[in-house]
């Protein structure tokens, strides 16, 4: 296979691969979302956890002081939930251990038609995932059982800030367990404020978890090659952003680290859990599994001393939202990695952050991706004027090489050779037609990741019957367009010498149409937009060629 056919035929491969993601995202199984469960929660219900927070032992002794008790039980099978609720946040928190086993996302829609909230977190049949968080307190075993002053509360209209505390006394410690809310926030500070009565010193240390199963992502399904990830994922100060997945975990493949600040996630499409520590004390972070074999990501804080009659207080921050890149670089450095745009991140973040900017100003997603095409394309103009002047010749110089091609017809050497003597005295790229195409296919990628990364536009309208950019379009409508529009491209080009080569150009239109067909809208708009502007700018070039006489001026009619 030549060159030129080979070069035809890696936007078809490129395309096909998106098509089979796409088409598994749109059609893969994912678990039914559970109802918010009732305050009043029995064991059937949500099914109490029988592992402790345990901590492993660490790389490095020295790092971590204090003592690490074996695995304890969390014991009691019915309990009365805490209903938490604010302007973008519906909790339930189990005041056995203080762990939050349900949270759903009141400004996320589980889908377009839906009234339903997006639940995240949840512990039932159909998904086990849960935000833990626990105090290992020298000489206690088990979790600690906390008495909440109400079994629900609500952010108030006039008020920004919520704290809702529960408290227990563990030999002789006072304990109060205190989540901090704060108005349209993601972060939720979790705190232990203790107050040691006793006549001894005792050690405490703060540890979070973040615990699945491993049903499958409800906001993507089961896809194939390039999915969105859905696993583990831990951040210091050595590795900025270090995937684990959830195989890795199952196998004990994760070493224990230890470094200042850092975080953990779990993170899945659109959505991330994750804990950030103190970004100035020394954390230990691991990775396990429970007694319910659940993927366990976790770290734990600094063992404390707290004296006689001393008091203390140990936290972290937990953010369990949507991966917007703003909101979580306030919460830890390199939380925004989160947002994970591929191979061809370099790309696609600079693009995300113009796209950001243009909706700034337009407050419409749909148009700004008009916008951020108009001037991808502005950047490469240059370059597809360059290719669009090589063919503008070919198709002027047609009769010419299909002189050529009877003259030397049974010689293919030396027909090679005249045609390429040929392309050198008329200044023509053979590879011309390919190259508009090629270079657009990793701006094209780099756009296909950040659309679907972008939680921002999933469920964006942009107008009319475009009501979600993250979509396919219902009608088809906008890949008919894009279709039509390489049609119109096509007839600017030059036809290929080559009969195999005519034959697959003819075909483009058709089947860049079907792979778009299950393409997001948003991805579309792109497409179509770049093509109708590269038909404006083609057609002018095309017809200033065709009027210059010195180009083909010494041209043969006659074999």
């Amino acid at each position: 296979m030549d060159v030129k056919r080979l070069l035809l035929l890696i936007p078809l491969a490129v395309l096909a691969y998106l098509l089979i993601v796409q088409w598994n995202q749109d059609y893969g199984q994912a678990a039914p979302e559970p109802d918010a469960p009732a305050i009043t929660q029995t064991g059937d219900a949500v099914a109490p956890s029988e592992d402790g927070l345990a901590v492993p032992a660490a790389p490095r002794a020295e790092a971590i002081d204090g003592e690490m008790p074996e695995a304890t039980t969390e014991r009691g099978s019915s309990r009365e939930l805490i209903a938490v609720i604010t302007d973008v946040l519906d909790l339930r928190i189990d005041p056995q251990g203080g762990d939050i086993v349900y949270a759903a996302l009141p400004q996320h829609r589980l889908s377009l038609d839906s009234e339903r909230p997006f639940v995240l977190l949840s512990d039932s049949q159909g998904r086990s995932y849960v935000a833990k968080s626990g105090l290992q307190l020298e000489g206690h075993q088990g979790r600690i059982h906390f008495t909440p002053e109400e079994t629900e509360y609500r952010l108030a209209e006039d008020e920004d800030r919520l704290e809702v505390d529960m408290r227990a006394e563990v030999n002789g410690v006072e304990v109060i367990k205190r989540f901090t809310f704060e108005r349209d926030s993601y972060a939720v500070d979790v705190s232990y404020h203790l107050a040691n009565q006793g006549e001894t010193p005792i050690s405490a240390r703060f540890i979070g978890q973040l615990a699945r199963d491993n049903s499958p992502d409800p906001t993507s399904g089961v896809a194939m090659g390039m999915k969105s990830y859905l696993g583990a994922a831990f951040s210091t100060p050595e590795s900025r952003y270090e995937k684990v997945d959830f195989e890795d975990i199952q196998n004990g493949n994760f070493a224990n680290q230890d470094a200042q600040g850092g975080w953990v996630a779990i993170i899945q499409h659109y959505f991330v859990t994750a804990w950030a520590p103190d970004q100035e004390q020394q954390n230990l972070y691991y990775a396990t599994t429970d007694s319910r074999d659940r993927n366990v990501a976790a770290f734990a804080g600094p063992s404390q001393t707290l004296a006689s009659q001393g008091e203390a207080t140990l936290g972290a921050t937990l953010y369990l939202g949507p991966k917007v890149q703003e909101r979580m670089e306030a919460i830890a450095p390199n939380l925004e990695l989160t947002v994970d745009f591929g191979w061809l991140w370099f790309l696609a973040n600079p693009l995300f952050w113009l796209l950001d900017k243009i909706h700034d100003v337009l407050g419409n997603w749909g148009w700004s991706i008009v916008v951020l095409t108009l001037f991808v394309k502005l950047v490469m103009w240059p370059l597809s004027a360059k290719a669009y002047k090589s063919m503008a010749r070919m198709r002027k110089l047609g009769p010419e090489m299909q002189r050529l091609k009877e003259l030397y017809g049974d010689d293919r050497q030396k027909m090679s050779q005249e045609m390429m003597k040929f392309y050198q005295k008329e200044k023509i790229n053979p590879l011309g037609g390919c190259l508009p195409i090629l270079v657009q296919m990793p701006v094209f990628i780099a756009l296909y990741w950040m659309l679907l990364e972008s939680v921002e536009l999933r469920h964006a309208p942009f107008m009319f019957w475009i009501q979600d950019l993250s979509m396919k379009d219902p009608f088809f409508i906008l890949p008919i367009l894009m279709g039509a529009s390489m049609f119109v491209q096509q007839m600017l080009n030059p036809a290929p010498p080559d009969p195999m080569q005519a034959k697959i150009m003819k075909m483009l239109p058709i089947v860049f149409t079907f792979f778009f067909l299950w393409f997001p809208a948003g991805l579309v708009i792109y497409w179509v937009v770049n093509n109708i502007t590269s038909i404006a700018q083609q057609y002018v070039i095309t017809r200033k060629i065709e009027n210059d006489p010195s180009i083909g001026k010494g041209m043969k009619t006659k074999g």
